[in-house]
């Protein structure tokens, strides 16, 4: 019988949910989702300092609306719980005192300003800085002085020499360290917290995760994991190691690079199936050059093996491609819901709509969802819709309005949208239809000039939905007030 492939995404409450975090996620669930396996959500917990619930209560809301759901875990359950390691400490305790009783550890009582000051005559030497290992083999009577004076120890483990420590990535293929360069390093703090080396073995292993899927600044710590497992009589699980993202600059991401945090992505109005169909892109390549994917064939298309071991670069002139493309197919009504606080914030409309103001707005949204990637950019082409203080947008747009033929455009077409009623889109159509006819002018010399003495640009929403949109009276007001301007 096939073993069930089980993945974790075990992420740090520590700040707002990096991007970085929701890749790693996406792969795990799309890895899970692909080969029927289960995806459990752990929280690590341990840095006591920097872990808040709020931070994690920010991890399950942007993996919510990602729409990654787990299917063990944190607020789910599950047979291997506690999934919060704080919850856990007794759990590694016990495995703490297996490791100390069989000599794979060993309680260290160095302090601080010591391990500082050999780490410094390592590097003045140009050695690489490792721990000694002075209190591998201290003596009872060393102890006692040490428990004597107060010091608090931790609890480290004891390297074995000169190994090679080999394994199969997913990504990488074959990777291997020396021991020798890794040092006895720190289990347990000495204020009893496992460090996240030590936690995170035994956690997956309890939770007989089979494949670990992280993120590549992860690979250095697999030595020091693999030790342990070894060391407890654990089975390995397979390991992935994901390139790191880089942004544009092929630098390090960071918030120099625009936004960082999924949350953020979220509050600008991206879409989640635009930030999901981007994020799978980055890092993995597809079969073939399609870039559109839906999360039905998303699961269906990914695999490990077409993972790059190359960085990913954030390319945002690529997300809000792929980003436009969900925004044309979305309803006008939610991107209308997600542009609203933009279109508070930068004063077009106030925090009460009634029932018409609202059904105008959507109408409006909809004329102008083919031209923005995001919701929050709806604010740099709404103002057609507001502004009736029309201005040429360039000399092109004035020289266009100085052809001998435009004042009589003008009257044609001021006279009769006066007479129409109601006005509609089919009936904007027709009057222009009409006086393209009449006066024997190409459209351009009709569409143009009506849409610039409208709007006061050359280009934007389609004209015969713009007037009924903008309304008869400001619509004659404002060829008034731009012809004036001629």
């Amino acid at each position: 019988m096939k073993q069930e492939l089980r993945v974790r995404f075990a992420p740090s409450p520590t700040g707002p949910f990096h991007i970085g975090g929701a890749r790693s996620a996406l792969f795990n669930w799309l890895l899970a989702r692909k080969e029927d396996g289960k995806l459990i959500l752990r929280i690590e917990d341990t840095d006591l300092e920097r872990s808040t619930r709020e931070s994690e209560e920010n991890i399950k809301a942007s993996l919510r609306w990602l729409g990654i759901e787990w299917d063990e875990g944190i607020d789910v359950g599950g047979e291997y719980g506690p999934y919060r390691q704080t919850e856990r400490l007794d759990t590694y305790r016990q495995y703490t005192q297996q490791l100390l009783d069989e000599g794979h550890a060993y309680h260290c009582y160095c302090t601080e300003e010591e391990l500082d000051a050999e780490r410094q005559a390592q590097m003045d030497k140009g050695e690489n800085p490792l721990y000694s290992g002075r209190c591998r083999d201290l003596s009872q009577a060393d102890r006692d002085r040490f428990i004597a004076e107060g010091r608090k120890p931790t609890v480290r483990f004891r390297v074995p020499g000169n190994q090679q420590i080999i394994f199969k990535d997913l990504v990488r293929d074959t990777v291997s360290f020396e021991s020798n360069g890794v040092g006895d390093f720190v289990i347990v703090k000495s204020d009893g917290i496992p460090v996240y080396n030590y936690a995170v073995v035994l956690d997956d292993a309890l939770m007989k995760i089979t494949h670990v899927i992280r993120a590549e600044e992860h690979l250095s710590n697999t030595p020091r994991q693999i030790l342990l497992y070894q060391a407890l009589g654990l089975e390995l699980p397979q390991f992935g190691h994901i390139s790191l993202i880089l942004g544009k600059d092929r630098t390090k991401m960071s918030k120099r690079h625009g936004a960082t945090s999924v949350e953020q992505y979220k509050n600008l109005g991206y879409l989640p199936e635009g930030l999901v169909n981007f994020l799978a892109l980055l890092g993995w390549s597809p079969v073939g050059e399609e870039e559109i994917f839906s999360q039905e064939e998303l699961i269906r298309e990914f695999s490990m093996d077409r993972v790059a071991k190359n960085p990913a670069v954030f390319d945002i002139d690529k997300l809000n491609h792929i980003n436009a493309h969900y925004i044309k197919q979305a309803s006008s009504e939610l991107i209308t819901e997600l542009a609203l606080p933009h279109l508070r914030t930068a004063g077009f409309i106030g925090e009460e709509l009634t029932t018409e103001q609202h059904a105008w707005l959507v109408k409006v949204v909809a004329e102008l969802q083919g031209y923005i990637s995001y919701a929050a950019q709806i604010t740099e082409h709404i103002d057609v819709f507001f502004n009736d203080d029309i201005n040429f947008e360039n000399e092109e747009a004035r020289e266009i309005m100085k052809d001998p033929d435009i004042p009589v455009v003008m009257e044609a077409f001021k006279s009769k949208l006066a007479a129409l009623e109601p006005v509609e889109p089919a009936a904007v159509q027709a009057i222009l239809k009409g006086i393209t006819k009449e006066l024997k002018l190409g459209g351009k010399k009709v569409y143009m000039p009506v849409r610039i003495a409208i709007t006061g640009k050359m280009h934007g929403p389609e004209l015969i939905n713009l007037v009924p949109l903008i309304g008869k009276e400001r619509t004659l007001a404002r060829m008034d007030c731009l012809i004036a301007k001629i």
